[in-house]
């Protein structure tokens, strides 16, 4: 049964959040299976390590502290706030061949492209969540900066980090990196598509109507003058969270001062709130989706941040296996759920911060 119009938005659904339903995702033309109570069944299965991580603030072994020798054999500078090099081992290098290869059903193509690494903090034992206002606001300039660079030469710019071992960031050292291909990538051409789609229809981005229809909603994490932080209806992962600019911006480049700050504002408290869920260092993969470059109209596209985190339990992870992989995401609570948990947990780190 379809509820039309001058019901509650979310009393119309409340008959289904209990029993197993699915979700829309507006943004990929997907959708989602949504299982609640699944998080109550026995787990005897792989059991990730608990508590926070301890790290000096400098190691002399860590190939991106400030002042090292790297794998490759290139010094550091002794940086003392953000530092941004070439990866010395880049999945996508400037002057590939772009060739296409057609044989029957064999499709190849080369891909040309860039690949940085940003380290956020000269200090080892840092990660956003723990750093400044003013330190994060840097991370924002330069991955704003790179977008801008970058998009002068490739199609898709791709700014993103993988925090934690659990998500296969291969040195502790806070860091991210950015990605930049000729080619518009599987999940960049299902949102480019789908936006583009409601835009032609309504006239307006998809996803400002989006942050209109969650404002003080129960999806709602954190929220100030200029982004919303929310669980999204549609969201696979379990404490997955979107973050979205409230007015209209199509990338990085275009967020003004206020903004910015404002974001790294918003930031340090979502990420705060991640690890005090369970009072450990969170892991997450995050990652910028930004209107395409090479193509006049930016429009229909509205900038927005995914935070995927794997775990559903303090020391389980979400596999995304089996159904999944075969047949369509599934998740074991639903989004309001999730979101009540992060709202519940502090914004304000334990203990002392450091800073310069």
């Amino acid at each position: 049964m379809t509820v039309a119009g001058g019901i509650d938005r979310d009393e119309a659904f409340q008959r289904l959040w209990a029993d197993p339903h699915r979700r829309y995702n507006a943004l990929t033309d997907e959708w989602i299976l949504v299982s609640a109570g699944r998080t109550h069944r026995p787990w005897q299965g792989r059991r990730e390590p608990s508590g926070q991580e301890k790290a000096p603030a400098y190691d002399p072994a860590c190939y991106l502290c400030p002042g090292n020798v790297r794998a490759n054999g290139d010094h550091n500078p002794a940086y003392d706030a953000t530092f941004v090099f070439t990866n010395d081992f880049s999945a996508l290098r400037p002057g590939t061949s772009t060739e296409r290869v057609e044989v029957g059903l064999l499709r190849a193509e080369g891909e040309e492209g860039a690949c940085r690494v940003l380290c956020f903090s000269p200090r080892h034992d840092q990660t956003l969540a723990r750093m400044q206002v003013g330190e994060v606001r840097r991370v924002v300039d330069v991955w704003a900066a790179e977008t801008e660079q970058l998009g002068t030469r490739h199609r898709w710019v791709q700014v993103f980090e993988n925090r934690g071992q659990a998500m296969g960031a291969s040195n502790p050292h806070p860091h991210g990196q950015i990605w930049a291909g000729s080619a518009l990538p599987r999940e960049a051409v299902k949102e480019d598509t789908a936006q583009r789609r409601y835009h032609g229809t309504t006239g307006r981005r998809l996803l400002l109507d989006y942050v209109a229809q969650e404002a003080d909603g129960p999806r709602v994490v954190e929220a100030n003058e200029d982004w919303l932080v929310v669980v999204p209806f549609w969201a696979a992962w379990p404490y997955e969270t979107l973050l979205v600019p409230r007015r209209p911006a199509s990338r990085l480049p275009e967020l003004g001062s206020p903004a910015r700050e404002s974001l790294a504002e918003i930031l340090i408290r979502l990420l705060t709130r991640y690890d005090n869920l369970f009072g450990l260092s969170f892991p997450y993969s995050m990652g910028w989706h930004q209107a395409p470059f090479q193509q006049d109209d930016t429009e229909p596209w509205q900038l927005h941040a995914h935070f995927l985190p794997p775990l559903l339990r303090a020391n389980v992870r979400k596999f995304m296996v089996g159904y999944e992989l075969l047949a369509e995401a599934q998740r074991d609570l639903t989004a309001e759920q999730a979101a009540d948990a992060l709202r519940g947990a502090s914004p304000v780190q334990p203990g002392p911060v450091a800073g310069g």
